[in-house]
C-alpha cells in the first residue's frame, strides 16, 4: 500500500473517531471568560430542571477552564456588576424576573454594550410583558403539548451549537410555541410538527400558524448590538446530564462567547427599557 493511501486512511480513521466531538477551543481564551447564570423566576410555574442546569454549567466551567457565579437575586442587575460578565445565562426562567424597571435598564446596556446571552428553555416564557426582551429572545410564549416524544431537525449543519447533534435528533421534551415571533434570529434546529402524537390537533394547528412541518426550537440573534443564542429544548433535568444535551448547550455558549469582544457600556444608548430600538 502507498504511503499516501495510509496517510489518507489514518486521516480517515481520526476523523471517524473524533465525529461529533466538541472541537477544540480554538480562538477563545477560557480563562478569560465569566459567565452570570441567573435562576430567579417570577410568580406561576418553576422548573425542577434549574438545579440541574446550574451543576451542568458549573460542571462546564470546571472543565474548560471559565469562571460560573451564579444568582438568584435581581440586584446583580447593575451595570458596575454587568460589565464583568462575557456572558448572561438565564436556565428555564420564567415570568417577571427582574425586580424594578432599572434593572430592566441596566440588562438591556449590558446587551446594548456588546455583551452575550444565552436562552435556555422556558426563557421564552421571561419577562412577557416587556417588548424589548420579547424581541431580543426571538418571541413568547405561547402554549405547548405535554412531554412526548418527538423529532427535532437540523437545518444548519455548521452552526456551534448543532455539532454532534444528528440530523434528525430523536427527543423526548416539550414542543414549545411561540407567540410574537420576531422575524430576526436565524434558526439553526427545528422541531417536526409531523412527529406529535396527534393529541390537541385543533391546538396544535392554532399555534403553530404558517408553519406547515418543521417549528423553530433553537436560533441565534445578534440583536441590539448584544450577541443571542436560544434552545426551547431541556424541559427534563436528565438532560443536563445527557452528553448531546450538554454538547449542545456548550457549543451554544461558545458561539456566543466566540462573538463577545469587549463590554463597552459606551455603545449602550437605551434612557429607559422601553427606549425605542435603534
Amino acid at each position: 500500500m502507498s504511503r499516501f493511501l495510509i496517510t489518507l486512511l489514518c486521516l480517515l480513521t481520526w476523523l471517524l473517531a473524533t465525529a461529533g466531538e466538541i472541537p477544540p477551543r480554538k480562538g477563545i481564551n477560557w480563562k478569560k471568560v465569566r459567565v452570570l447564570v441567573y435562576t430567579k423566576n417570577g410568580k406561576g410555574y418553576v422548573h425542577d430542571n434549574i438545579p440541574k442546569a446550574v451543576q451542568c454549567i458549573r460542571k462546564l466551567g470546571q472543565e474548560y477552564g471559565f469562571t460560573v457565579e451564579v444568582a438568584d437575586q435581581s440586584g446583580v442587575f447593575v451595570e458596575s456588576n454587568l460589565q464583568n460578565y462575557t456572558a448572561i445565562i438565564f436556565p428555564s426562567t420564567n415570568n417577571d424576573v427582574f425586580d424594578t424597571d432599572a434593572q430592566r435598564l441596566a440588562f438591556r446596556r449590558y446587551i446594548e454594550a456588546g455583551g452575550g446571552f444565552v436562552g435556555i428553555h422556558s426563557v421564552v416564557g421571561t419577562e412577557r410583558n416587556w417588548t424589548w426582551f420579547k424581541r431580543m429572545i426571538g418571541g413568547t410564549f405561547a402554549w405547548h403539548p405535554r412531554f412526548q416524544k418527538f423529532r427535532a431537525q437540523v437545518i444548519d449543519t455548521k452552526h456551534p451549537s448543532t455539532q454532534g447533534i444528528p440530523p434528525t435528533w430523536e427527543r423526548e421534551d416539550e414542543f414549545y410555541f411561540i407567540k410574537e415571533m420576531s422575524p430576526g434570529p436565524t434558526v439553526v434546529m427545528a422541531n417536526d410538527l409531523t412527529s406529535l402524537n396527534g393529541e390537541e390537533p385543533e391546538k396544535v394547528k392554532q399555534f403553530q400558524g404558517s408553519f406547515t412541518e418543521l417549528y423553530p426550537s433553537v436560533w441565534y440573534y445578534n440583536f441590539d448590538g448584544g450577541h443571542t443564542w436560544c434552545t426551547t429544548l431541556g424541559h427534563d433535568k436528565r438532560d443536563y446530564e445527557n452528553p448531546q444535551f450538554v454538547q449542545h448547550l456548550f457549543q451554544g455558549l461558545r458561539y456566543v462567547v466566540g462573538q463577545v469582544k469587549k463590554i463597552n457600556f459606551g455603545s449602550a444608548y437605551a434612557e429607559s427599557r422601553d427606549t425605542p430600538i435603534r
